[in-house]
């Protein structure tokens, strides 16, 4: 995201009430993983396995995020690094690498999401077959390049237009299904067991997408502000109010999803396996083609939206973690290939069965890693030394640490389960062996001293020849702008 650094610039003289339209954009950008074909698989199967029962989980995951992505957003305007950067600035090099492998699995776990919704609904527009739908999708590498010369705004816009065009489609769903409100309402009352467990974390990882918080401290600084303590805080108030529209508009269309797929199947005891199968059926159970139509349009435009915010996740997390230096053509497709390839393979070998299963299975895989970044980012932003005047206040950092240990015990409840004694074989062992490796990596990054310079305050790793002495090396700058 280098080349589109400070490319808004917010020191021009604007009236107070326009002024907050200018830093809108960034949030909504990020906001697309909230509702991406992941998103769509996990809602649809608690919708029609639940009914409105994990509704509520929803919600708690939007709050969640809402939390994490303002300490992101912070962590950008202030400091002027992104979560990747920091991440390598203030971890030894092997702490950082393995960081960014985890990074690089839930992208790839993310873009197959993403890839498999684009390649369905273009199969239920034009008959496509899946496997050419990937491929086509991989396409929108080139309309990025095209968009990103002509500014960030453009982009923002792009995103803007199909968010717009899928909330548009949920809501003539919403209208076509005439659910039962007073049952709605009954799902935002907690309630979870072992058989919702998986689908449940499966929304949370779907909800609050790890390389997201990498994305969101990085196009926070396309806004270019003064070093003054009152243009920081007005910038971080700003984006706060972006980071609840656009998340709040994002937890509005999976709700949709949710209850569509809960009033449509689950009460008439329909279990739905496919995103095909819930297209198919949604015509003859709600008496119009104009739903199955709109299903695949709204379809379409999370799975386009989404790639297009995955790829510049891939870069930033790439140019932040290893700071490869390779052409903006170059670098995007690599990353979009780091998601392609698995994708084609997948639908090569396994056919078009099955396809829901993996995307509930890409989620859950984000929200594994999850952890490894928050810890990381709650830690960046209550460090004074980072942050000065800035850092999380007491009360920020509890409600960040809660929603944190709230997604590890989640997860270990998960990783117990599959470790359960019906689970004997190589793959229990397997899953042993990785649930130790990366539990001791994430005691390591919560509680391991991070790394300073003897000035002790700074934004962004040294651009340092990579031979120099491995003292030296990820040795900070001194930001100018933080005394």
């Amino acid at each position: 995201m280098t080349n589109l650094e400070q490319t808004v610039d917010m020191r021009l003289r604007v009236p107070g009430r326009w002024r907050g339209f200018g830093f809108i954009g960034p949030a909504a950008m990020v906001s697309v993983g909230y509702m991406d074909p992941g998103n769509w698989a996990t809602d649809l199967e608690g919708g029609a396995r639940f009914g409105y029962q994990l509704l509520w989980v929803l919600v708690a995951s939007n709050l969640i995020a809402m939390v994490l992505q303002s300490l992101a957003a912070r962590l950008g305007i202030v400091g002027r690094i992104d979560l990747a950067q920091a991440c390598r600035a203030h971890y030894a090099r092997p702490v950082a690498l393995a960081l960014w492998l985890l990074c690089e699995v839930a992208i790839i776990a993310c873009d197959l999401a993403e890839l498999l919704g684009s390649a369905i609904a273009l199969n239920l527009l034009f008959g496509i077959p899946l496997a050419w739908g990937a491929l086509i999708t991989g396409f929108d590498v080139m309309l990025i390049l095209v968009l990103q010369h002509y500014g960030i705004r453009k982009l923002e816009a792009l995103v803007a237009a199909l968010v717009l065009t899928i909330g548009a489609c949920m809501a003539l769903e919403m209208l076509l299904a005439r659910p039962i409100w007073g049952e709605v309402a009954a799902g935002l009352v907690p309630r979870l067991d072992a058989t919702s467990l998986f689908v449940a974390i499966g929304i949370l990882g779907a909800t609050v997408m790890p390389h997201n918080l990498y994305l969101h401290s990085s196009l926070v600084q396309t806004r270019r502000i003064d070093s003054s303590e009152r243009a920081r805080r007005e910038a971080i108030r700003y984006n706060f109010l972006d980071t609840a529209l656009a998340l709040n508009v994002a937890l509005c269309i999976n709700a949709a999803i949710l209850i569509l797929s809960a009033s449509t199947f689950f009460g008439r005891g329909i279990e739905v396996t496919e995103l095909r199968q819930a297209h198919e059926l949604l015509t003859p159970l709600l008496g119009t083609t104009l739903a199955s139509t709109a299903f695949a349009i709204a379809l379409l435009a999370a799975g386009q939206s989404s790639t297009i915010t995955g790829t510049l996740a891939g870069q930033v997390v790439m140019e932040g973690f290893v700071r490869l230096r390779i052409s903006p053509l170059k670098r995007r497709l690599l990353t979009r290939a780091l998601a392609i390839v698995p994708a084609v393979a997948v639908l090569f070998y396994a056919g078009e069965g099955g396809v829901l299963q993996l995307l509930v299975l890409s989620q859950v895989v984000l929200s594994l890693q999850l952890p490894f970044a928050i810890v990381p980012l709650i830690r960046f932003t209550s460090a004074p030394r980072i942050m000065a005047g800035f850092a999380s206040p007491a009360w920020l950092r509890r409600l960040a640490w809660g929603a944190a240990l709230l997604i590890i015990g989640l997860n270990g409840w998960l990783v117990m389960q599959a470790l359960a004694p019906a689970n004997a074989g190589v793959g229990r062992f397997v899953i042993g062996l990785m649930a130790v490796l990366c539990g001791a990596l994430l005691a390591w990054i919560a509680f391991a001293p991070l790394r300073f310079t003897p000035a002790g305050v700074c934004t962004r790793a040294n651009e340092a020849d990579d031979n120099a002495p491995d003292d030296n090396k990820g040795a900070l700058l001194p930001n100018p702008a933080i005394r």
